[in-house]
């Protein structure tokens, strides 16, 4: 990505990356040669759910945000004959941030950007400087009653089994997912779920969602792998925990302290996708914690 004279640093800028034969589109910002962040959104989002917080941290760190394969303006390869997994997943977003040169970095993991984060991690634990974990599970006392349906899934996936599920692809449940538990829906643009939805009725993208579905039982199997390395691994976190997410408990967010006694929890009075409507509370506390906890003067 080429740097225009004129443009700031906190300027968002987009491109598209051939990784794997496919075209991945990422949102970039900040200078070369600051601290690297990397944000990985959640489901249904893209990197749009990053739009307004990558230049409010763009002054302080070189942050980067793509769209996994297919989601978002990312390519999205016939459901067919391609693997639509978190491994498929987590192996080209490692590739991208490869070819970026991104590795060695903070990550800012939600939703789905939990287990992605982690299953690249667990492969070069040397790329993480610290974590910031927000609504991501990695516990199963963070599931809310919600997931019930899920779990049948998992245990037998037939068309019987996929149908509550399919609910979750409509309009009115994306929506949801963006307003249930947000006391402040005035700042929470319908654009969000109006775009997802949109993406949402491209050929074979419920399909593809569906068979991420599925897959997320691989996840849970992981669950204690991945506790074990932050046990092990001790990096420096701060966790921002919406607390009344549709899909993740409250005792979710408390569970990592378990493994990372020392992590900075802060509990927000909101729901999934907190960047939404606690966005200066959110980025103005990365950066302390950056500067007091990663990088002390």
């Amino acid at each position: 990505m080429n740097y225009l004279p004129g443009v700031t640093q906190t300027t968002v800028r987009m491109d598209s990356l051939e990784v794997e034969g496919l075209d991945i589109f990422y949102r970039e910002a900040g200078t070369p040669g600051h601290p690297k962040l990397v944000l990985l959104h959640g489901f249904p989002a893209s990197s749009h759910q990053y739009r307004n917080l990558m230049p409010a941290l763009a002054g302080k760190f070189h942050v980067i945000a793509m769209d996994y394969p297919g989601f978002g303006n990312s390519a999205m390869p016939d459901q067919a004959t391609y693997p639509y997994t978190f491994d498929k997943v987590s192996e080209v977003v490692e590739a991208f941030l490869s070819r970026k040169s991104f590795t060695r970095f903070g990550t800012f993991a939600q939703d789905y950007g939990g287990p992605v984060a982690f299953r690249i991690l667990s492969r070069n634990p040397a790329w993480l400087e610290w974590l910031i974990i927000q609504n991501a599970n990695t516990y199963e006392v963070g599931f809310t009653a919600v997931w019930d349906g899920f779990r049948a899934l998992w245990k037998n996936r037939t068309p019987d089994a996929e149908k509550p599920l399919m609910a979750f692809l409509e309009v009115d449940a994306i929506k949801s997912m963006y307003l249930h538990g947000h006391k402040k829906p005035e700042l929470i643009s319908p654009d969000n779920w109006n775009m997802d939805f949109r993406f949402m009725e491209r050929p074979h993208a419920r399909r593809v969602q569906m068979d991420l579905f599925y897959d997320y039982r691989t996840n849970v199997a992981l669950y204690p792998k991945w506790q074990e390395f932050l046990r092990a691994r001790q990096p420096k976190t701060i966790i921002f925990w919406g607390q009344d997410d549709i899909f993740l408990t409250r005792e979710g967010g408390k569970a990592y302290l378990k493994d990372l006694p020392k992590a900075q929890i802060l509990r927000l009075d909101s729901g999934h996708f907190a960047v939404e409507d606690c966005l200066d509370y959110i980025a103005s506390n990365i950066i302390r914690f950056y500067d007091e906890e990663v990088s002390p003067r």
